[in-house]
Formats: C-alpha cells, sequence, structure tokens
C-alpha cells in the first residue's frame, strides 16, 4: 500500500534573506541576497516535501536602516500568514546575514521552536531577543569579514550558558557569501530541518 503523504505540514519554515544596514532600494526577488536562499527554500521542499511548508521572504527594502528595523513589518507579516494558514503548526526560521538578525526578532515568538542563523548579523546583541525554548544553531565562517564570527560565538555561549539548546558552528576559511563550502552550508539546513522535524513528531 503507497504511504499516503500528509496534508497538513508538521513544520512551517520561514527563509529569510540577507541585506545591508542602510538602503532604501527596493527589495527584488532577484538580488544576491535573494538569489543565494533559493537552494536553500528549493532543497527544503523537495526533500521534505508536504511534510514541511517552506516559505522565502521577500522585504519592501534593501536595508535595516537603523529604528526603521525596515524587514520586520515583511518577515512578521509573512509569520502571521503562514501561521495562520497553518494553525497550531511550529515554525523553524533559517537566516543568512541581516535575516539571522530578522530570525533573532522572530524568535521571541512563541510559535517559533527553531533558528539556523547562517554568518548571522546581530549586531546589537540581538541573539538575547530569542525565546527561551527554541533551538538555535549559529554557522560563520572564520574569514567573514562583513559580519563577525567571533560575536555570533559570543552570543551562542551566552544562551548556552542560560540553559538554551544553542550551537556554534565554525567554517574554516569559509565567507559571508556562502559560496564556498556549499555541500556544509546547504547541508546543514537539511540536517536542522530534519532535526527539527523529529523532535516535534516525537511530541
Amino acid at each position: 500500500m503507497l504511504k499516503r503523504e500528509p496534508t497538513t505540514p508538521a513544520l512551517l519554515v520561514l527563509v529569510l534573506p540577507g541585506g545591508t544596514d542602510r538602503s532604501e532600494r527596493p527589495f527584488t526577488p532577484r538580488q544576491p541576497s535573494a538569489l543565494r536562499m533559493y537552494p536553500f527554500t528549493w532543497s527544503i521542499r523537495a526533500r521534505f516535501g508536504r511534510a514541511v511548508r517552506v516559505h522565502q521572504v521577500r522585504y519592501g527594502v534593501y536595508g535595516w536602516n537603523d529604528d526603521q528595523a525596515s524587514p520586520m513589518p515583511h518577515a512578521w507579516d509573512a509569520l502571521e500568514t503562514l501561521t495562520a494558514a497553518h494553525p497550531g503548526v511550529p515554525v523553524v526560521l533559517i537566516g543568512h546575514s541581516m535575516g539571522g538578525r530578522v530570525g533573532a526578532h522572530l524568535a521571541a515568538d512563541q510559535r517559533v521552536v527553531g533558528l539556523l542563523a547562517l554568518a548571522p548579523w546581530w549586531q546589537h546583541a540581538d541573539w538575547r531577543l530569542i525565546r527561551d525554548g527554541v533551538r538555535v544553531v549559529a554557522i560563520h565562517g572564520t574569514a567573514d569579514t562583513r559580519t563577525y564570527p567571533s560575536r555570533t560565538e559570543k552570543g551562542v555561549r551566552e544562551m548556552a550558558a542560560k540553559g538554551t539548546d544553542a550551537t556554534f558552528v565554525s567554517v574554516a576559511d569559509g565567507d559571508h557569501a556562502m559560496l564556498d563550502h556549499i555541500r556544509l552550508w546547504q547541508g546543514s539546513a537539511l540536517r536542522f530541518v530534519d532535526s527539527m522535524l523529529a523532535a516535534v513528531r516525537s511530541r
């Protein structure tokens, strides 16, 4: 007998692209920060099928823009839309660079159970916004000169010290754009989603 695929996903995944510190330039689906996240989105969709509902967020503009926190209204809207369509289904976040900062802000929400932060831009100890109970994996290349692996490691140490399930992974000679060690970067997302899916199903 053929195994029927679930009609309701067991896990929701929001993929959060990067950006820059200040820019009012419109965010487009063809800019590099969006393009580099499509393989993550597509591979998760291909691997997990209907068990996971994945959505890549599109912001209004390219920059964070200080206190405006420009990506956040669009990210919150994506979270609300996805969870409204699938009530009660837990959410996992995968964010690169500025997307890692967006993810830290979203991870204050009770619906979020996991955050994979790829070379995150944690500018002002943003990791302190992540609520207790969220599983965090942060991966950072040692050759990254745009965001700071030492700051990411510090954040993970701080979270782990207070009892958060937080892990830091260092990528030797890894750069910010994740164009090196591609199998490591891409594989980390699949492994993270797989582990979170197993955790959700075991509840």
